[in-house]
């Protein structure tokens, strides 16, 4: 029988923690959920867990795989999983938050492992495979995911439904970590970051900051073609602003913030919302002034968990290329559809052509703001668009912004690895607790609805994906050095000064690489540091003007006139549109 992968992984799961049970009987079990690529469990214990004990857990799991377990579901009442589960503290805190009290609970039981699930499970372990997983890594995650509580110690399983497909995808870890944005900022010379006195901001070297300053510039040319406003907002504002727009309730743990002289509470700016509809309720608006685009390049900080920061991946310092559409009713679909149009254009001109989308829906939660009868026509709205336009898409119930439901967009990189990107929040919340209005053609006040917008959402982590996508080898519009010109010899210097002053003058990022070592040795290090052409000049090149190149990744060195070379990179390092 054929089982969808998310079983097959599930059902790992709990073969790993039966074995981890065998090879350490006083561990403690929280819990394994299936998750892209494989399966967690976290375990509590006072034994460290390390590589050396990968093999020794790998093997138990192929041995019970191999004795043909059967996975055995049964229902029971609270009060007999409580004595099932007596000596596991966490099942235990489960347990007693469980609130109906009467009705039934699922346990799984494999060998002699218990668990509470819900399934499904594969029916015997022979349904497994033996030779699809293996154990990536060890980590501390704290439980429930809150600081507040113990930190256990997570093993992450990479697990598939063949070997071809684990192998497939160990390859691609390989690539992916030869391509980590942190080790490409360090061999390109792009950034780096200072743990101790600026945790999760980065430094940008002169090359890293022209790429950011490029992908910003580029983003503001199509936005101002598109009719959007560019606005800047204070970064420290006033408490009392995240409260009125509810992220101080929702995120107020994550901000920055500190009292001043006068006994007033600061932020330093998380978001750009709030900024945005104080701008736009400034004076009075018309009808006719609707749809209204306001963009803003905020940068923002928000307190993310030392252990989660990685790199540009995920960093407390960071700009966003954010916007807020406001508009009528009757223009919400219209300018629906526009936005997602135009995100996927600015997707395809980075090479990202395989975009998804997900329609991301309330939650339950004290912090979400509105009734559900807004709530009811923001996600029909929604919903509506994607559907009468044909725009496919998948539903994440329980994943909407507290304000108002969300499409997000979904990348896919050179490396098959998914990520989510730009977004469309759709806000009828907001503007009422703004109490932001319009004149409408009758002559009175209406509320505007607000879209929340982003299309490459951090300008930081959207770097950090394209660097790795693309392993650093960038298009010639987005680098930071287009060329370098080196000569053979200090008799050629001139010349290599010429050719890149040449190249300068045609709006080329150019330099020179001057220093008195030998040729060879410094294109290695050029081609290290993913120098997309490297100029060669000596004495045939300076009699003849012309430059021997060497592209990056082709192994055939060519010889060109100089003056087409300029008039060719003059047109190749122009910005896409």
């Amino acid at each position: 029988m054929s089982y969808p992968i998310e079983t097959v992984r599930h059902s790992l799961a709990h073969v790993m923690a039966a074995a981890v049970k065998k090879l350490y009987p006083d561990v403690k079990f929280a819990g394994g959920p299936a998750i892209e690529n494989g399966f967690y469990y976290d375990f509590d214990t006072e034994y460290r867990f390390s590589e050396e004990d990968f093999s020794k857990i790998e093997q138990e799991m192929r041995s019970l795989i191999k004795s043909n377990g059967r996975f055995e579901q049964r229902n029971v009442t609270p009060a007999e999983a409580m004595e099932i589960f007596a000596g596991q503290p966490y099942k235990m805190e489960w347990l007693r938050e469980y609130d109906a009290a009467g009705d039934a609970l699922s346990i799984y039981t494999f060998r002699d492992f218990t668990d509470l699930c819900r399934g499904p499970h594969v029916e015997s372990s022979k349904e497994l495979p033996r030779d699809a997983f293996k154990i990536r890594s060890v980590a501390g995650a704290y439980w429930k995911g809150d600081a507040k509580n113990k930190m256990l110690q997570r093993i992450y399983v990479d697990a598939f439904a063949t070997k071809e497909d684990l192998d497939a995808h160990l390859k691609m870890m390989e690539q992916a970590a030869a391509r980590d944005n942190r080790k490409l900022g360090k061999d390109m010379d792009l950034f780096h970051f200072e743990p101790d006195y600026a945790p999760g901001a980065v430094f940008w070297h002169d090359k890293g900051y022209k790429i950011y300053r490029r992908l910003i510039d580029y983003i503001r040319m199509r936005q101002e073609r598109a009719g959007y406003l560019e606005i800047s907002t204070p970064s420290v504002m006033d408490r009392s602003l995240w409260e009125r727009s509810g992220h101080w309730a929702k995120y107020g743990e994550h901000n920055y913030s500190g009292k001043t002289q006068d006994g007033k509470t600061f932020c330093v700016k998380p978001m750009s919302c709030p900024g945005g509809m104080l701008v736009f309720g400034q004076g009075i608006k018309s009808y006719k002034d609707l749809p209204m685009y306001l963009a803003e390049f905020g940068k923002v900080n928000r307190y993310e968990a030392a252990g989660g920061l990685s790199g540009l991946m995920r960093v407390r310092e960071f700009t966003q290329d954010d916007a807020h559409i406001f508009c009528t009713e009757e223009q919400l679909e219209a300018e629906v559809v526009k936005i997602l149009r135009f995100i996927k254009d600015i997707y395809g001109k980075f090479g990202f052509d395989k975009i998804s989308m997900k329609l991301a829906t309330r939650r339950e939660s004290e912090f979400r703001i509105g009734s559900d009868e807004v709530w009811d026509k923001a996600e029909g709205a929604l919903r509506h668009a994607l559907e009468a336009n044909g725009i496919e898409f998948e539903v994440a119930p329980g994943d909407a912004a507290f304000y108002g439901p969300k499409i997000d967009n979904y990348l896919r990189d050179s490396m098959g690895r998914i990520w989510q990107c730009g977004t469309i929040q759709l806000d009828m919340n907001l503007p009422e607790r703004f109490d932001l209005s319009y004149i409408g053609e009758d002559g009175e006040k209406h509320r505007p609805i607000m879209l929340h917008r982003a299309m490459l959402g951090s300008i930081e982590r959207f770097m950090g994906i394209l660097l790795e996508s693309t392993g650093g080898n960038l298009p010639l519009w987005l680098s930071p050095e287009a060329v370098v010109v080196t000569p053979i010899s200090e008799k050629y210097r001139d010349y290599a000064v010429l050719v890149a002053d040449k190249l300068r003058a045609a709006g080329v990022y150019a330099r020179t690489d001057l220093r008195d070592e030998k040729v060879n040795y410094k294109i290695r290090e050029l081609s290290l540091a993913k120098t997309p052409i490297i100029a060669v000049v000596g004495e045939k090149e300076a009699a003849d003007n012309t430059v021997t190149l060497r592209r990056l990744g082709v192994e055939r060195q060519e010889t060109v006139a100089l003056d087409d070379f300029v008039s060719d990179m003059r047109a190749a390092v122009k910005m896409p549109d």
